[in-house]
């Protein structure tokens, strides 16, 4: 298997960057977590290594030459080479992988959330292109692609392991082109085609509003390099307007992540101490430990996360973290399981090694990796209609003939959440956790 990183989100935040162990106490929002340079490099990690063996230098190149000479089409050394390079690091996991300038330069693209695409982030399983989520109000979302989509075909070409990277290319490209995914929803034997355009992706990864008086809602899509310090403004901005809120209702579905100090920046605006993620592995620039700093921006009110099984790598780190430290109660499904940090190691200006280096652990010590972290709240993947029911004649003293008028009707405007059951219908999950969340709130008074 064979992670691509259409988006640096789970391309980053599916992974860590390995920061010098001085600034592992600092409270870093920029930083990324999986793609970017490290304080080591590879040369450093080559030297010293085991030495190879004369017989597996002539094997390899025994099987370079039959390749150079033998395979259908002729293919330059440089060709061959980087599929060599590439091999090597597609057979250790899904998300190591050789970066040529095109592959920096979407790595860039995704860390500042701007690209021109469909707005989704895919996963290499067994030769299929698997959707991990797509990205909030993007080309891909509003086509109806969901979580555990696989990609059949692009623009007619059928996907399959010999054409892997075409395919993922030909999902990125200007702004105003056209495309056609033929897509399998998750438990369906139906492939349907999804014509789409392809957009300039602007992602803004933060949305704060109030479901009703009292209590707020945050969406966060993915990790970026703003999102922390675009959290705390919009929520501060929030406050000023609205008041303190009783209760939160951190919407982490469908976000496959980003970076792994920005999920660090996040989880630390609600939190006021204690371990938020460390991350081990054999180089000491991956033992990194990351704690919150005083000053909770909730001031202690309950949260209730809302996950998925798209719910990957950074957002798990602040579902983790917040679980943790009994600071959020976990609604929904399972989330992804990616548990595991790359780290970019430059080889030179155009080239660099995408490699796992570390694993991270919530700060009970536990691994996540190919587990996912289990809600609290397990709430199935479920939709609400509108009973199709005639209304009922007498439904309450107000409708009876003659009724007296209630003193305090006339001055007091309708509830924002007396809403006759529509967020149930456009949300289910979110109208759950509200609900959920009024009861925490009540206690917390």
């Amino acid at each position: 298997m064979r992670q691509h990183p259409l988006r640096l989100a789970l391309v980053l935040a599916i992974g860590a960057l390995a920061i010098p162990p001085a600034q592992a106490q600092q409270k870093p929002l920029k930083q990324p977590d999986a793609p970017a340079a490290s304080s080591t490099t590879a040369a450093a990690i080559v030297k010293g290594a085991d030495e190879v063996s004369l017989d597996d230098i002539r094997n390899f190149t025994r099987v370079y030459h039959i390749v150079q000479q033998a395979y259908v089409e002729k293919l330059d050394n440089k060709t061959i080479m980087n599929a060599a390079i590439s091999g090597m690091l597609q057979n250790l996991d899904p998300h190591s992988e050789y970066l040529d300038k095109e592959g920096l330069d979407e790595l860039d693209e995704d860390t500042t959330g701007q690209y021109g695409g469909l707005g989704i982030e895919v996963l290499q399983v067994d030769g299929m292109l698997k959707i991990v989520s797509p990205i909030d109000d993007t080309p891909a979302s509003r086509a109806g692609i969901k979580p555990g989509d696989t990609i059949l075909k692009v623009d007619g070409m059928v996907v399959d392991s010999q054409n892997i990277d075409e395919a993922f290319k030909k999902l990125r490209g200007d702004p105003g082109s056209k495309i056609t995914l033929t897509v399998l929803h998750e438990k369906s034997d139906n492939p349907i085609d999804m014509p789409m355009v392809r957009e300039r992706i602007n992602v803004t990864s933060v949305k704060v509003r109030r479901l009703e008086p009292g209590f707020v809602y945050i969406r966060l899509s993915q990790f970026q390099e703003d999102t922390a310090t675009d959290l705390d403004k919009k929520l501060g901005d929030d406050i000023k307007k609205n008041g303190a809120p009783r209760g939160a209702v951190l919407d982490l579905r469908s976000n496959p992540g980003g970076l792994l100090t920005t999920a660090v920046g996040v989880a630390d605006t609600f939190l006021d101490g204690g371990t938020i993620v460390t991350t081990k592995g054999r180089l000491p620039d991956a033992n990194l430990h990351f704690d919150a700093h005083a000053g909770d921006r909730l001031a202690g009110a309950p949260i209730v996360i809302l996950a998925d099984n798209g719910t990957a790598s950074a957002a798990e780190i602040v579902a983790g973290a917040l679980k943790d430290n009994h600071r959020a109660l976990i609604m929904g499904r399972r989330t992804f399981g990616k548990g595991v940090v790359q780290t970019v190691l430059p080889l030179d200006e155009a080239h660099a090694v995408k490699i796992t280096t570390a694993r991270y652990y919530t700060p009970n010590g536990t691994s996540i990796q190919a587990e996912g972290i289990k809600p609290d709240i397990a709430l199935a993947d479920l939709a609400v209609n509108k009973a199709d029911t005639a209304p009922q004649l007498i439904g309450s003293e107000a409708d009876l003939p003659n009724h007296l008028v209630n003193e305090k009707a006339a001055a007091e405007d309708k509830n924002p959440g007396d809403d006759d059951g529509k967020l149930a219908i456009e949300d289910y999950a979110l109208s759950q956790a509200l609900n959920v969340l009024k009861g925490m709130a009540l206690s917390h008074r």
